[in-house]
């Protein structure tokens, strides 16, 4: 037989069959296992008989021979084990019609994928592959997709899927709470659904970068169900398909709102003052630099404003830090009202505050704002159903007309706000270069004022106060003077104010007020018994313990000989500490004066509430006495109004007779000025003024 003739089909569609050699080699050389077989029907169960076996049929099983053998024989207790293979041989034998499945037979412990058809009636013709290692590959990635499943179903994090147009294609469960959303109100929906406008520029940029097959890390706000914000970590990656063309990306996202709202807190404490919310020393610092890059690029200068309130631990010491917390919040907010949005108000700690003020198209704006600045904080506070008044001193400086770094510029704001408070307070100072010497000056005297005591560099001068009625010279106001070796006569408007600031206006408050009392137990002794120094007690000084009470018994000298002199602010803050002092001074004996009365902000209700003994006329009034009615008025008041409560009144600054005369006609009882005498040292003017008794 011609086998490529027997290999063709008929012109009618006929398979023409091929010879049993021909068969014999397929069969031999097939890859499949192949075994045709009887099928055996017993009392005992189903059984079949091995008729045919193919080389791969003992290969893929591990048999021996099989053949004429029925496979209960050879594979003891598969018809237990495996009925369900023999159902299915039964089948396709007795109804012809072929099978395809796939069956662990547990007999011989191996998976095979098996496909039976018929012959004839009773016989069936099994060709099979063993499918084992497949099997487990299937089985390991099954469990680990449901391990998978598992991670994602049960994550903490959120997991989010989108698609290559941005659309969601799968959210978890944690993602779900996290938002507040069901899965179902989620996918289907684009990503965008659930940002705020402000974050989807970083979103997309996002996008472009997955198509760009990189990963990335990204921070932003999303929108919670319910409206709230809820701050997300997003670690995206990008995800294709299987021909490797971008099919969207997948990201593992984490809820920092707390996080977020901690760094927030943090970042506040470090960079805000906690009283007044407004930005600290720090974020100044931070505020100017920026503020000074910016007017380098836009052409238009910068003004710096370092202001200072002033006598505030004056305030705060006699009515408490809790009044002073309350009166630096206040402070801040008008500060605030009276600034543009764009300006930075910072507080640089205690009572000092600072401004911003940029893009200046016109430096007369910052003029304007001073000069708000200080009509707003002259408003009065209230305190306990009181009013109490608090002024400013503000130094300006601009960039980069004065100054081209951060630090000489607050250095230049800070000289002129000095200059400010030497200029009598409650007012602003232009930067000027003359400043700088001032500045170093200032820093000279501090550092010096620490020895001038020790090296007996300070001495007392002595101004008499006369008796108009009499003209006789009953009493004297002792002076402080520094002669400095290098530096001479150094003033005291100079160096008091730098004294009282270091706090060494204690110590040496104190060595006057001692010299004060030796010289006084001297002339009461040698010429007048009744002869008084009067001696100036900065408002600091009653900050502490008083000791001057006691201190008159060392002399041997009644209280009576020492009158204290303190200013009308005093007055107006005075808190427990301050009574004590005053209360001391009037159960020793001594008076008390209240010097340069007029200039400040008075109230009867505080001279009538300590005993005051003397009014002091401040020399602003009397240097400008004439007779006009307009000049004499308040002057004449002070007067009046002193006598009707009980008090004696001192004209300071008295230089000319007119002067003299119109004090004594208007009834004011002493005097006291360079018309009589400039302060001089004790010796001369024990001299020029003091006489023996009689």
């Amino acid at each position: 037989m011609n086998p490529e003739k027997n290999q063709l089909a008929s012109e009618s569609g006929q398979v023409i069959p091929l010879d049993a050699k021909t068969y014999d080699s397929i069969f031999e050389h097939m890859l499949n296992g192949m075994a045709y077989c009887r099928m055996l029907h017993e009392e005992g169960g189903p059984d079949f008989i091995y008729l045919y076996t193919n080389p791969s049929f003992h290969r893929q099983t591990g048999l021996g021979e099989v053949e004429g053998k029925r496979v209960s024989e050879i594979v003891p207790g598969i018809r237990d084990s495996d009925p369900g293979l023999f159902e299915i041989y039964g089948r396709v034998a007795k109804t012809g019609i072929p099978e395809k499945f796939e069956m662990h037979v547990e007999a011989l412990g191996d998976w095979f994928h098996i496909n039976v058809y018929s012959p004839k009636s009773g016989y069936f013709v099994a060709i099979f592959d063993v499918i084992t290692e497949r099997k487990r590959t299937e089985e390991a990635l099954i469990k680990s997709e449901e391990r998978y499943r598992n991670i994602v179903e049960t994550a903490n994090e959120g997991i989010w899927s989108i698609d290559s147009r941005g659309v969601t294609s799968f959210v978890n469960p944690a993602m779900c709470r996290m938002l507040g959303y069901e899965a179902a109100e989620m996918i289907g929906r684009p990503v965008e659904d659930f940002l705020f406008e402000e974050d989807f520029s970083a979103h997309r940029w996002g996008q472009i970068e997955r198509q760009a097959g990189k990963s990335g890390v990204y921070e932003m706000r999303m929108r919670r169900k319910d409206g709230e914000t809820c701050w997300c970590r997003l670690n995206a990656v990008p995800l294709y398909d299987d021909s490797g063309k971008y099919a969207g990306s997948f990201a593992m996202i984490t809820d920092i709102t707390d996080k977020k709202r901690t760094d927030e807190l943090v970042w506040r404490q470090a960079n805000f003052d906690f009283l007044t919310r407004l930005p600290n020393r720090s974020l100044f610092m931070e505020k100017i630099a920026a503020g000074i890059r910016k007017s380098d690029r836009s052409g238009l200068p910068l003004a710096l404003l370092i202001l200072d309130l002033d006598r505030f631990k004056e305030i705060n010491d006699t009515l408490g830090h809790e009044f002073g917390d309350l009166l630096l919040k206040e402070t801040a907010q008008r500060l605030v009202g009276c600034l543009r949005s764009n300006d930075t108000v910072a507080r640089l700690g205690g009572d000092e505050f600072a401004v911003i003020v940029e893009d200046l198209g016109d430096l007369r704006h910052v003029e304007h704002a001073c000069s708000q600045i200080i009509d707003a904080l002259a408003k009065p506070y209230s305190f306990q159903g009181q009013a109490i008044y608090l002024t400013t001193s503000i130094g300006i400086t601009f960039y980069p007309t004065d100054a081209g770094d951060i630090e000489t510029l607050v250095r230049n704001a800070d000289q002129a706000m000095y200059a400010a408070k030497s200029k009598g307070r409650n007012g602003f100072s232009y930067f000027t270069p003359a400043m700088q010497a001032s500045a170093a000056r200032r820093l000279k005297l501090a550092n010096e004022l620490r020895t001038a005591l020790e090296r007996e560099q300070f001495r007392v001068h002595y101004q008499p106060i006369v008796e108009l009625s009499t003209g006789r010279i009953v009493k004297c106001e002792a002076l402080l003077r520094w002669k400095h070796p290098l530096l001479g006569e150094v003033s005291p408007s100079e160096f008091i104010p730098i004294a009282e600031d270091n706090g060494m206006i204690l110590e040496i408050g104190d060595w006057v007020f001692r010299e004060a009392m030796k010289q006084a137990s001297i002339w009461r002794k040698q010429f007048d018994p009744d002869f008084q120094i009067s001696v100036n007690k900065s408002p600091v000084q009653f900050r502490g313990e008083s000791s001057w009470g006691g201190q008159l018994k060392d002399f041997g000298l009644p209280g009576s000989g020492i009158c204290v002199e303190i200013t009308e602010s005093l007055l107006m803050e005075a808190n427990s500490t301050v009574k004590a002092h005053l209360l001391q001074f009037r159960d020793a004996g001594i008076q008390v004066s209240m010097d340069d009365f007029g200039t400040g902000y008075s109230s009867l209700s505080y001279i009538k509430q300590f005993d005051i003994d003397y009014l002091k006329i401040d020399q602003s009034f009397v240097r400008n006495l004439t007779p006009k009615p307009e000049d004499m008025a308040l002057p004449e008041a002070i007067i009046v109004m002193a006598h009707k409560l009980g008090m004696k009144v001192i004209a300071e600054g008295v230089e000319t007779e007119l002067q003299r005369n119109l004090l004594v006609s208007s009834g004011c009882d002493y005097a006291q000025g360079y018309f009589y005498s400039k302060p001089v040292p004790a010796d001369e003017f024990e001299k020029k003024f003091m006489k023996g008794p009689g």
